[in-house]
């Protein structure tokens, strides 16, 4: 539910030329193309894919990976928060798992430095998986057709180290390549009409660059939400508006979060850490207020928006897709 928290995150009052902003032909440019993993073992891909997709990782038999970060749309499940085993509202707006294996942090906060190590923790999350190693390898061994994969993909019965390098394999493999921004940045000038050229321009010259960059256009860095100003937190009862205060117990990491990567952020709303803006023009006019000090005019909104709506890849094949809109 991976998910929006600073679109125009730069620390300073940047500001457009006079003359409008521009982007010089053959500038370099602070972000790479999604580029589809080429070096994953196809065993490991397929039995983390079964994995990922199955409740038998769960306690009861009832949530998946997938339940959460829906592969046939956004990555993610479009809701404001997620409610887990135990009824208790989850701190964060789940991310999007596609490109994931691009971050260098894991997690709102920041929380994990591996796949495997945030894999491990949401499995036995008592809010999340609510599942036990014993429990989760017991079912694995008694099926045949795990017992098979794991044999053919390690040579040998499943265990947790395994488990959790199939998992984290698989979602290595989640790249989502081929965005009609991925096709300029190729080299074909002819991806972005002229309204999301504009947006483009914007997002580099007001500032945006300078904590979205990379091939996930974010995710490879903390910044502070709130800059200029903070919104208000929409539960008083929660400290996931704390950020990575939560972690480190130091007054200058409150509000500090990951920034996260803007690719496929058109199909992955509601947006900010918590899930409170619906809409991707709303949270262009937050970011732009909270991060940059800069009321947004309409127009710069809307070109912003066409910038952003280019960045949705494919996976599998097609577009991705947000699914259809769901309350809490």
């Amino acid at each position: 539910m991976l998910v929006l928290l600073v679109l125009a995150a730069a620390v300073g009052t940047a500001t457009a030329a006079s003359t409008g902003p521009t982007v010089a032909p053959g500038a370099r440019e602070p972000f790479a193309p999604v580029r589809a993993p080429g070096n994953l073992d196809p065993a490991k891909v397929a039995l983390g894919e079964a994995l990922f997709s199955d409740p038998i990782l769960s306690s009861m038999n009832k949530l998946s990976c997938n339940s959460c970060h829906v592969l046939s749309a956004g990555g993610t499940v479009n809701m404001k928060r997620t409610v887990g085993y135990q009824g208790r509202t989850h701190r964060f707006n789940a991310p999007t798992i596609f490109n994931v294996g691009s971050n260098y942090r894991l997690g709102w906060r920041g929380d994990f430095t591996s796949l495997e190590e945030q894999n491990e923790r949401v499995l036995l999350d008592d809010n999340l998986m609510g599942a036990r190693w014993p429990v989760i390898i017991g079912r694995l061994e008694a099926s045949e057709t795990y017992a098979l994969q794991f044999a053919q993909a390690y040579g040998h019965p499943p265990d947790r180290n395994s488990v959790l390098d199939a998992l984290a394999t698989f979602q290595r493999s989640l790249a989502t390549p081929n965005s009609a921004f991925d096709r300029y940045l190729d080299g074909d000038l002819s991806a972005l009409g002229s309204e999301e050229l504009k947006g483009y321009r914007l997002f580099r010259d007001y500032g945006c660059a300078s904590c979205h960059q990379g091939s996930n256009l974010g995710g490879n860095l903390f910044q502070k939400f709130g800059i200029y100003a903070h919104p208000a937190p929409v539960d008083s009862e929660s400290d996931g508006d704390l950020g990575r205060y939560t972690l480190t117990g130091r007054e200058q990491d409150k509000g500090v979060f990951r920034v996260p990567g803007l690719r496929n952020v058109a199909v992955t709303a509601p947006y900010l850490h918590d899930g409170r803006i619906a809409t991707l023009p709303e949270v262009v006019a937050i970011m732009g207020e909270s991060q940059l000090g800069r009321q947004l005019s309409p127009a710069d909104i809307q070109s912003l928006v066409a910038f952003l709506q280019t960045l949705t890849g494919e996976y599998d094949g097609k577009k991705l897709q947000a699914l259809p809109d769901k309350d809490d």
